[in-house]
């Protein structure tokens, strides 16, 4: 009757699935598994810096040189190594006075704010010069490229300005068309209105006894659709002549 034999806990077997041991920290000998090593860990230490400095916004300058003396370098995009190490200098010149790492850092950012100022300076020169430029004044210094530049630069300018003229000229013809077509439809419909007038008006002189009878306006009808007594009053140029005027005796 055959058992299932047991591994035992040292052998082979039982060591290659247990999970990866440490290594112990000491120089490779292997020259390609030393590379090996080199290049993997180099590749992490990078990736490091670089979280490290978008994590916690930090200034962060990484220099490595290889056993064959290559450099490897790595800066977080607000500055630069060099820049990084000035400024590591400037902390740890005076580090026996008190307040040494604020003077250096007030004394840093003094320099950065100058030379944001001369690049001020500097973009609003060029923007002048290129204004003169524009204007056309100041061509003697530039070159035949420059100045072929510069004519491609001012006819793209010119093109877009028509195109806009063009768009608003269209928009105020279009507007006038229609205030146009506004006006004459106004102007049909007054007409219309002052025929109607016309028409009323002749059609009231026609009227039978419209010459001998003053007309009264409509207010004079009563609520039994007469006229009132003194609605039809003869006209003084019609009096009648056969009454007797009355003589005192």
């Amino acid at each position: 009757m055959e058992f299932p034999t047991q591994t035992m806990e040292g052998s082979p077997s039982s060591q290659r699935k247990m999970g990866r041991g440490k290594i112990e920290i000491k120089r490779i000998e292997n020259t390609t598994n030393r590379q090996v090593t080199f290049c993997k860990r180099r590749n992490g230490l990078l990736k490091k810096a670089y979280e490290l400095s978008v994590l916690c916004d930090a200034e962060v300058a990484l220099i490595v040189f290889s056993s064959r003396g290559r450099l490897y370098e790595y800066a977080n995009h607000s500055c630069s190594v060099k820049g990084t190490i000035d400024r590591y200098k400037k902390a740890c010149s005076d580090q026996s006075g008190a307040g040494s790492v604020a003077e250096a850092n007030a004394q840093y950012y003094q320099q950065e704010a100058a030379k944001l100022r001369n690049q001020i300076r500097t973009a609003t020169e060029n923007n002048r010069l290129l204004s003169r430029h524009m204007m056309g004044e100041g061509l003697s210094s530039l070159s035949m490229k420059e100045l072929k530049n510069l004519e491609t630069k001012l006819e793209r300018g010119i093109s877009r300005i028509r195109s806009k003229k063009n768009e608003l000229l269209f928009a105020e013809i279009e507007f006038m068309q229609k205030r146009e077509i506004e006006l004459h439809n106004n102007n049909q419909f007054l007409r219309a209105r002052i025929s109607e007038n016309e028409r009323a008006q002749q059609s009231m002189s026609l009227m039978p006894g419209g010459s001998d009878y003053d007309l009264v306006p409509s207010q004079s009808f009563d609520s039994r659709n007469y006229f009132q007594v003194n609605a039809l009053q003869p006209s003084s140029q019609y009096a009648r002549q056969d009454q007797t005027p009355l003589q005192l005796v």
